[in-house]
């Protein structure tokens, strides 16, 4: 369980940073959102993997730690929120500029026919 756990995580982080590093505005937010998706997931597994525990229920020492599943869940919604701005402000940053470069510039190929 740990192994898939840590290769999901691994594999979230690598498309997130790939698509971070891209040129246009829509895929630096989809990489900021898969990263954040693995900052959940590995928070997530900070609390103990366990398979069918409760949670905190009478005195038991076998439950489920509530913490890390408030935590996820905190950082989910204010995630989804901060997509959902950066989404628009992307919208509106191509409005006005025409692109959606994320230094506001076109990138102008060389062609063999505008040469002289």
């Amino acid at each position: 369980m740990e192994l898939l756990y840590a290769s999901c995580v691994g594999l979230l982080v690598t498309c997130g940073v790939f698509l971070i590093l891209r040129a246009r505005t829509f895929p630096v937010v989809l990489g900021l959102t898969m990263l954040s998706y693995a900052v959940n997931l590995f928070l997530f597994s900070s609390g103990r993997l366990a398979l069918n525990k409760a949670a905190v229920l009478g005195y038991s020492s076998e439950y489920a730690d509530p913490l890390p599943q408030a935590l996820v869940l905190t950082a989910i919604v204010i995630g989804f929120a901060m997509t959902a701005f950066v989404v628009i402000l992307a919208i509106r940053g191509r409005a006005d500029l025409g692109n959606d470069h994320v230094n506001g510039q076109e990138i102008v190929k060389n062609n063999k026919k505008g040469k002289a």
